[in-house]
């Protein structure tokens, strides 16, 4: 008689556990780590973070940051304001083209048919840009105007003054000008082509003399600028050396530890930038006051411009480069003093 075994509980065989389910993954998570938007909001977060430190200490100190941001903004506009009042007088010369005018004169014989024909042949050569005929009876009313000898003039025969082509040039350059000059003294009935380039070759001089003067300034104001915004910039790392020391302690980079205070020299810059924009617009506008009365002595409505938008603009955003620059040159000086030993 056969009897059946029964195995013993050792020997039962224990049900395979199931296999665990994987946690379920984030949205655009992957096994390399957080995706691209993480890093992004959490690297946008960090500046963030650094600019609202920075406007917070600033904002401590609200003399010292107004005074800092003064002292750059006066240096900053002297370049600016020097440039301004150059384009100025560029303004004030009148057109190159009308400074460089030939005038032929005539012969006496010359009729104002003649001298009208000429004018309009001169308009269509090349290298000209207007051509405009004064005939003799216009030429001698002038000068009585001009000169004042207006009845010395009547008692005169016969009028001594030839009639006048004026020929205004496409462009002033001296080798082309005196080319178009010898070309219109071989035209028919001309008695004497006359250029006169002198004084706007010594305006140009002048000019040329100060954009240099106004570049050298502006360097030596741009050193001056790095020198001020780099040392405020140190003082604010030593106050702050025991907190950069702890950061660097525990693993904290120089990215992070740089960061704040770019901001801070980025900020200074922009507070300089609108204080320069308001001293050269408040500036110009003073003492446009004194040019408009001594233009309106001489009979000219000529007035100084104010600060266009794209200079004001394009001070705006050097002045914010100034302070970045400088602040970084100064965390980079100090940086690796500052390294945990």
């Amino acid at each position: 008689m056969s009897t059946t075994r029964t195995p013993k509980v050792s020997e039962r065989v224990a049900p395979k556990p199931a296999d665990p389910q994987p946690a379920k993954k984030k949205r655009g998570e992957d096994d390399d780590g957080p995706d691209f938007r993480t890093l992004l909001h959490a690297w946008l977060e960090s500046h963030r973070a650094s600019m609202a430190d920075s406007l917070r200490r600033l904002g401590k100190q609200p003399i010292g940051s107004f005074f800092t941001c003064l002292v750059m903004a006066v240096a900053l506009s002297m370049p600016m304001g020097l440039s301004l009042l150059l384009k100025n007088v560029e303004k004030l010369g009148g057109s190159w083209q009308r400074a460089a005018q030939i005038s032929l004169y005539l012969k006496l014989d010359a009729g104002s048919r003649e001298g009208e024909a000429l004018r309009d042949e001169i308009k269509g050569m090349p290298g000209v840009a207007d051509a405009q005929y004064v005939s003799r009876e216009q030429a001698l009313e002038e000068f009585q105007q001009q000169s004042g000898l207006g009845e010395a003039l009547r008692e005169l025969p016969d009028n001594p003054l030839p009639g006048v082509v004026v020929v205004t040039p496409n462009e002033v350059d001296k080798p082309a000008l005196e080319a178009l000059r010898q070309r219109l003294s071989e035209l028919p009935r001309v008695e004497v082509a006359q250029l006169d380039l002198v004084w706007v070759e010594r305006l140009a001089a002048i000019l040329k003399l100060g954009d240099r003067f106004v570049f050298g300034l502006a360097v030596m104001l741009i050193s001056a600028l790095l020198l001020v915004i780099g040392n405020t910039i140190r003082l604010h790392i030593e106050n702050r050396r025991t907190e950069i020391e702890v950061i660097k302690l525990v693993g904290g980079t120089d990215a992070y530890v740089r960061r704040p205070f770019l901001y801070m020299g980025a900020l200074y810059g922009l507070g300089a930038g609108l204080l320069a924009w308001g001293i050269l617009a408040f500036g110009l506008n003073w003492l446009n006051e004194a040019v408009v009365g001594l233009s309106g002595l001489y009979g000219s409505d000529f007035a100084l411009g104010g600060v266009p938008a794209s200079d004001g603009l394009s001070l705006l955003i050097g002045a914010v480069l100034l302070g970045y620059i400088g602040a970084w040159i100064a965390v980079a000086r100090h940086l690796n003093e500052l390294a945990p030993r």
